[in-house]
């Protein structure tokens, strides 16, 4: 993927983004479906979905607003820990102006946060998420909450979302549970969940803050959506041909894995407050939905993304691999069924 400290970072059908430290190099107008070698890294533009371009949709996750460090575990003095410096503005207005700037720019008919919006659920902090997004994008904006937004039981942001725009359907869920990391689907959400994919004439996307449970040790305190949840999901959405993808945050990485049943993709989606600081296009076709993670790339941004690249290293994890995840796993066309 890297060649010389030279990144590949994004493909679409059109386009090829590469970045070198803080240096950004795009290669624009391409052709889909196509080999091409560039800066010494070969790569395949994505194939573009038959028939007309109908809509964009854009997302984020774990935006925290509030958060002063970066690389923190609970009260443990290892790190790195990343912490703005003095006279800096803080990191998650910095990372958040750059990705709604870009988002902004490519005038999406909705744009989709999926949690975390503040670090500790403070009114100052939701009233800094609403300043900035809803300022910049008033009525095409739409929220669900995360588990830093809840942690004292708090209610802003809750419930289920059912969002249209031509050519797709997206069902937004509220995974929370107030007080807890955890998250899960109740049986109420799924009976709604069910009668909207039953009455859909369009591909969905399934999105929520928590991540599926998939593989290992099945667990009550397991980090995303409770396993029972996550089955749930899974039987419901082999009941439904419609629903393309389950995509979520929450983990701060980038990671695609298939559903045991359905075989669906169960899409993670990095986290826009440091490295690598990103956010998600969905491009819809006639004939199928287009996938396309951008790392933010305004001058700010990459300066503090670059300096979060080995958070946690103290405690033995490749965070830069971990959150990049691979090129496959960012930029995609959502298999049809």
């Amino acid at each position: 993927m890297s060649s010389k400290g030279t990144e590949l970072t994004t493909v679409a059908d059109d386009l090829a983004v590469f970045h070198h430290g803080e240096h950004v190099i795009r290669h624009e107008n391409l052709e889909p479906h196509t080999f091409y070698t560039e800066h010494g890294i070969d790569f395949h533009t994505l194939p573009r979905p038959s028939g007309k371009f109908l809509s964009r949709i854009a997302t984020v996750n774990d935006v925290h607003y509030g958060e002063t460090e970066c690389g923190r575990i609970d009260d443990l003095p290892d790190g790195p820990i990343q912490r703005t410096a003095p006279g800096e503005e803080p990191h998650p207005v910095v990372m958040n102006a750059g990705a709604i700037h870009e988002m902004r720019a490519l005038n999406p008919d909705v744009v989709i946060v999926k949690g975390d919006l503040t670090q500790d659920g403070t009114d100052e902090e939701f009233a800094a998420f609403r300043h900035h997004y809803g300022s910049a994008f008033g009525d095409s904006l739409v929220v669900a909450r995360g588990n830093h937004d809840a942690y004292r039981g708090q209610n802003e942001f809750t419930g289920d979302t059912w969002i249209t725009v031509p050519g797709l359907a997206v069902a937004l869920l509220d995974t929370t549970i107030p007080t807890e990391t955890t998250g899960r689907i109740d049986p109420e959400q799924f009976d709604w969940l069910d009668a909207q994919l039953s009455a859909a004439t369009t591909p969905v996307i399934v999105m929520g803050h928590h991540q599926q449970w998939i593989e290992g040790a099945r667990s009550d305190t397991y980090f995303g959506l409770h396993p029972d949840s996550s089955e749930e999901l899974d039987r419901l959405v082999v009941r439904h041909h419609n629903v393309i993808a389950y995509t979520a945050g929450h983990t701060h990485r980038h990671r695609i894995r298939s559903m045991a049943l359905s075989g669906v993709p169960s899409v993670e989606i990095g986290c826009v407050k440091d490295f690598p600081g990103t956010w998600a296009e969905y491009r819809v076709y006639e004939g199928g939905v287009m996938q396309v993670v951008h790392r933010i790339s305004t001058p700010e941004a990459l300066s503090w993304s670059e300096r979060c690249r080995h958070l946690y290293s103290d405690f033995g994890i490749d965070y830069e691999t971990y959150a990049m995840g691979s090129l496959e796993e960012r930029c995609l066309v959502f298999p049809q069924r």
